[in-house]
């Protein structure tokens, strides 16, 4: 499918690689901490880390010769992952939360409250429902690029809540 949406959430899209990845991103390294922190069964999370490091959120390195024994560590691919579980934590506690958010992101020095915002790294605008639009990119099939001649579509434009 021609979706940048649809091929992410083909490739990290159920709820045992959202959470090797952040676990990952918190410094597990090792199967056992994976296992212990995560609780899933080792054949699930054997196929889960083998399916991430096909796809290149991990690199497997030896840590130990005898016996052979390796670790999976976070490439580019996995580190640009942050933003995306960072978002989803908030989205989390914001709409999954009646009783407020049971972790809250904070920044690591002073302690305070960190509300992550999905901005536009040339402008610095925050990207909000209405404001931002597609059309094709440099990798779109030629019927793409038809079907989107006639509109931009736009994200957004639903009633919004009072919060």
């Amino acid at each position: 499918m021609e979706c940048n949406i649809a091929r992410s959430v083909e490739e990290v899209g159920d709820s045992w690689s959202l959470m090797i990845l952040r676990e990952a991103l918190l410094g597990a390294k090792r199967f056992q901490e994976f296992q212990a922190s995560l609780g899933a069964s080792p054949t699930t999370l054997a196929k889960r880390l083998h399916a991430l490091t096909e796809s290149g959120f991990f690199v497997r390195r030896e840590y130990e010769a005898h016996p052979p024994r390796e670790e999976y560590e976070l490439t580019e691919k996995g580190l640009d992952f942050l933003p995306v579980l960072l978002l989803l934590a908030a989205w989390g506690g914001r709409w999954l939360s009646p009783g407020g958010a049971p972790l809250e992101l904070v920044d690591p020095v002073s302690g305070a409250v960190i509300e992550p915002a999905l901005v536009d790294a040339r402008t610095g605008r925050e990207l909000t429902a209405g404001t931002v639009a597609l059309r094709p990119g440099p990798g779109a099939s030629a019927p793409l690029r038809q079907s989107m001649k006639v509109k931009r579509r736009v994200f957004g434009g639903c009633v919004r809540s009072a919060s």
